[in-house]
């Protein structure tokens, strides 16, 4: 294993950990700048909307810094906008801090994998990315609960000194061995937004954003949604939390091999049938500790499982330009993060927390409309290009 990989997927975990930790550690946010949940749930918000609309954007800007470099600042930044939430005296110092963390996360993902990709042969690169996306999905399963405990058992502010460190030994790590890299080649923002004119590209990247909206208005708000079981208990939060993320690892990789088997439309129109089943039951399920850990467990395991499916059908319908689509797949997903954190804040006081399953759900119903209409968009341009080759003979 190269250890330049490894130390790039720590940097991974460390943006992954920050990213989702905040769920775990929200009630103590909330009580200790005196703000309701819903206002608490804005640190998440902040932080995901600045990821999503800087990563492409940043990646256009910054395409002539050199890639040591900018991984070195991206990191820099994302260490002291951390410290600063940590120490910051106010909720509206807090948030600021978290939208300089957003930029941090901005710049380091993308140069990420895009260094991974040059930094080895080309018949290695689907595994060297493979590699460094693991440190983002391992957070969900390591760093998350392992943040939430720390809040829980000490002070939330350590949380943020614990992903501080995360980064940082990552950053002395990409110091210490890697090298210069290639500047790739320059692609303008208008050039990576080209591929949504492709309605078969906006179409399953909507099914994405909508989806994600849909199971992350309970996963923001996942201390308040589950506080009949959960009762404030730091092990019980760490180990929903462990459940969550490990199942959500463990069904990427199968989801991953379904999809080359019997297609991504059998995968993704399943994953979110279930998916909407559960955030439905959720209300009911979550009075009761062995109904929330089954929930818990199937949740993580569709909604992370619905990854790969999804990144199969955006290069399959764009593979000339699949990093691309892959990246604003991604700007989607943390889109869908920011859009959840904002539909729970009006909804907890309309309907109360225990409720945010039910408006979920009516989310990944949508997202399923929206992925058949992408397979019917799919399927029309298969036979177009049938049509086209049998022509031509």
């Amino acid at each position: 294993m190269d250890k330049r990989l490894l130390i790039l997927a720590l940097g991974m975990f460390a943006l992954g950990t920050d990213s989702f930790v905040m769920a775990g550690i929200l009630p103590e946010i909330s009580r200790s700048f005196d703000v309701p949940i819903g206002a608490a749930g804005q640190v998440t918000t902040v932080y995901a909307v600045t990821y999503a609309l800087l990563a492409p954007t940043v990646a256009a800007i910054a395409a002539h810094v050199p890639r040591k470099r900018l991984l070195l600042m991206s990191l820099a930044i994302f260490v002291v906008a951390n410290l600063a939430t940590a120490v910051a005296p106010t909720f509206g110092i807090a948030l600021a801090t978290r939208v300089l963390a957003g930029l941090g996360a901005a710049m380091f993902a993308p140069t990420a994998t895009g260094a991974a990709a040059m930094m080895v042969a080309p018949e290695k690169r689907g595994f060297a990315l493979a590699v460094v996306i693991s440190g983002l999905t391992a957070s969900t399963a390591l760093g998350t609960p392992v943040g939430a405990m720390i809040g829980g058992f000490g002070d939330w502010r350590l949380t943020m000194v614990f992903v501080s460190a995360l980064a940082a030994v990552s950053g002395i790590g990409i110091w210490a061995l890697l090298a210069d890299l290639p500047l790739p080649p320059v692609i303008t923002l208008g050039q990576r937004v080209a591929p949504i004119k492709d309605s078969r590209v906006a179409l399953t990247l909507l099914t994405g954003l909508v989806y994600q909206t849909g199971h992350f208005i309970s996963y923001t708000y996942f201390t308040a949604v589950f506080d009949r079981v959960l009762a404030h208990n730091s092990l019980l939060i760490g180990g929903m939390l462990v459940l969550w993320g490990a199942s959500g690892m463990v069904a990427n990789l199968v989801a991953g091999r379904l999809s080359d088997t019997i297609g991504n439309r059998k995968v993704i129109v399943g994953g979110l049938i279930v998916l909407a089943l559960t955030m439905a039951l959720l209300p009911v399920a979550s009075a009761h500790l062995w109904t929330s850990a089954i929930a818990v467990a199937v949740w993580g395991a569709v909604a992370w499982g619905l990854l790969a499916p999804q990144q199969h059908r955006l290069v399959a319908a764009a593979a000339h330009s699949a990093p691309v689509v892959l990246g604003l797949n991604t700007s989607g997903t943390y889109l869908g993060v920011t859009a959840a954190g904002v539909v729970g804040a009006l909804a907890i006081p309309a309907v109360g927390a225990y409720s945010l399953g039910y408006i979920g759900a009516v989310f990944i119903v949508a997202a399923l409309v929206l992925a058949e209409m992408a397979s019917a968009r799919i399927e029309a341009a298969k036979a177009g290009h049938a049509e086209g080759r049998a022509a031509s003979a």
